[in-house]
């Protein structure tokens, strides 16, 4: 049962939306500037990629093509993949890992899977078509030096000014952090891990 409001209160709280109605609406209104944005999701929580492909969905949503390049990930086939995969030519994926560090245990192979990842990443950039592209775990081949940090940085702000750019994974350089306009840190609060649950179909895969 909701609580009783008298008159006076519900004013002072209309009063009080007003004034805070009128300083969003000012401060909407004061940002003007229109550009692709590079966006860094990071950090020890669960959700990093989930949240580029809810990305990727908003922008299909609007009609635009995106580009996934996933750089560690490797045979390991995605529901994410199969889902955005049905809007046909909107998506062009392309999984170019083999597996995780601790699967391939050799640094030579996972150089060159990320060198073939990073050229792939680089030749959608210069699609003129292409409104978003998400790096799936670049922070991870960044991480090992599988690639020259500087290099990723500087192809990554030479791109034409209305491209969106995703990179995901733990351990963001920083570097890149600071050369990005909109970073998220995902915290580990609690994962099922912990307890002993195994990863389940829709949840982690």
């Amino acid at each position: 049962m909701s609580n009783s409001i008298d008159e006076t209160e519900a004013e002072r709280h209309r009063a009080k939306m007003a004034k805070r109605k009128a300083v969003q609406d000012a401060e909407v209104a004061d940002k003007k500037i229109e550009k692709g944005l590079l966006i860094v999701h990071t950090g020890t929580g669960k959700g990093k990629s989930t949240a580029a492909f809810g990305l990727a969905l908003r922008m299909i949503g609007r009609g635009k093509r995106v580009g996934v390049v996933q750089f560690i990930k490797g045979a390991w086939q995605s529901a994410e993949r199969d889902a955005l995969e049905t809007f046909g030519e909107q998506v062009s994926w392309h999984t170019m890992g083999e597996g995780f560090t601790w699967d391939t245990q050799d640094l030579k192979r996972d150089i060159a899977a990320a060198e073939r990842a990073w050229a792939k990443a680089q030749e959608l950039m210069a699609d003129p078509a292409l409104a978003l592209l998400i790096l799936d775990e670049l922070n991870i081949a960044l991480r090992y030096d599988y690639l020259n940090l500087q290099g990723v940085i500087a192809t990554l702000a030479a791109r034409r000014p209305d491209l969106h750019v995703v990179v995901t994974g733990r351990n963001a350089k920083p570097d890149l952090i600071a050369a990005a306009d909109l970073v998220t840190d995902m915290s580990l609060v609690k994962h099922h891990f912990a307890a002993g649950v195994k990863a389940q179909p829709g949840i982690e895969f």
